[in-house]
């Protein structure tokens, strides 16, 4: 999933891409996780299909403090950022579906 989208290295890089006016998505994810993987084949369409939108890969291994203070319990997680304010979440204990996904990403703002 990492190659379909710029993945989080810092706190201080996120800061720096939060910092527009566009829709950035914070994928909160994990290599290991079952659900991530089963995602992975269609979520390259859906960044094609939003490409106006900015995706942020968040391994929740490599950043756990993030997960905490965008209170991640679950993942895959998609939490969508504008002004450095939350403007929309999708999160689900249940497997996430293309359609499900894609009528999150439609809906936003």
């Amino acid at each position: 999933m990492k190659t379909m989208m710029s993945t989080l290295v810092s706190i201080e890089e996120l800061e720096t891409q939060l910092d527009t006016n566009e829709v950035t998505i914070l994928v909160f994810s994990a290599d290991w996780c079952p659900d991530c993987l089963f995602i992975k084949p269609f979520l390259a369409r859906l960044i094609e299909k939003y490409n106006h939108y900015k995706f942020i890969y968040v391994d929740t291994a490599a950043h756990p403090e993030l997960r905490k203070e965008y209170d991640v319990m679950g993942i895959p997680s998609f939490v969508a950022i504008k002004e450095h304010k939350e403007v929309a979440r999708f999160v689900s204990k249940l497997r996430k579906t293309e359609k499900e996904i894609d009528a999150f990403l439609g809906e936003l703002v």
